[in-house]
């Protein structure tokens, strides 16, 4: 798969309701948005840039060196932003996978964006995305905590089934921790945006279940570790700590 042939987008916006501005918060010594999107270009996979509505990010992303996209502001998920990203950055369609990294995972590791790539080089699913064993028994009662139920294809990788905030599937073994980063083939993207909220969606509140309910394959890349997630001022706090250990010990991102 050549790097041209992949795009990677991070929808940002400044309105989250829980850490508003978010994308701008310093973690590391740069905005957040950056940090994340310098991961992603050190996953060298392909084109990076940030699809955003608020002028100021675009800015902050720029001055950094990094891509900014202006997207409209009423759009109501990041799948959506991303899609007209997509065709504002490529009209005539050469992108073939597009990878949708969450822009409040400043500390992802660019192996762990790569990991996404997998499932659609090797399968003809339609979607990939990424989960870890839950290892924090707290997690798996937890319904903050996204769980992915599927059936094992290899030594690392599943089928999903479903994806619940519930815990599942009972009985014996491994539960797994959903990462909300997708890569899309091109064709299940538009498909994607264009269905309209499915039933089990709108009762767990998770987009993904949109694509199973209409028969789309998601298959599933199992990682070592989940990526913090910064939706509180304890999160950005624990990120803050996270990246100063981490520039201490000259640990390359």
């Amino acid at each position: 798969m050549a790097g041209s042939e992949v795009l990677v987008l991070i929808p940002a916006r400044m309105a989250a309701s829980r850490l508003p501005g978010k994308p701008l918060a310093d973690v590391g010594g740069r905005p957040m948005i950056v940090e994340v999107a310098r991961r992603a270009a050190a996953a060298g996979i392909g084109r990076v840039a940030v699809a955003t509505d608020a002028a100021e990010i675009a800015d902050a992303v720029r001055a950094a060196g990094f891509e900014a996209v202006m997207t409209r502001a009423d759009h109501p998920s990041g799948s959506d932003r991303i899609f007209e990203a997509l065709g504002v950055l490529d009209p005539h369609g050469a992108v073939r996978i597009v990878v949708n990294v969450q822009g409040d995972l400043p500390t992802i590791a660019p192996q762990t964006i790569r990991a996404a790539l997998a499932p659609l080089a090797e399968t003809d699913a339609d979607i990939a995305t990424l989960a870890a064993i839950i290892t924090e028994p707290h997690e798996r009662t937890d319904p903050n905590v996204v769980k992915v139920v599927g059936t094992p294809i290899a030594a690392d990788r599943l089928r999903a089934l479903y994806f619940t905030r519930a815990t599942a599937p009972y009985g014996e073994g491994p539960l797994y921790h959903h990462i909300g980063l997708y890569a899309y083939r091109r064709a299940a993207l538009e498909r994607f945006v264009s269905l309209p909220p499915s039933p089990l969606e709108l009762r767990e509140k998770l987009e993904q279940l949109r694509a199973l309910e209409a028969g789309m394959r998601i298959d599933v890349a199992v990682v070592d570790a989940v990526p913090l997630g910064v939706d509180t001022t304890e999160h950005l706090a624990r990120a803050r700590a996270l990246l100063a250990v981490e520039g201490q010990s000259g640990e390359q991102a």
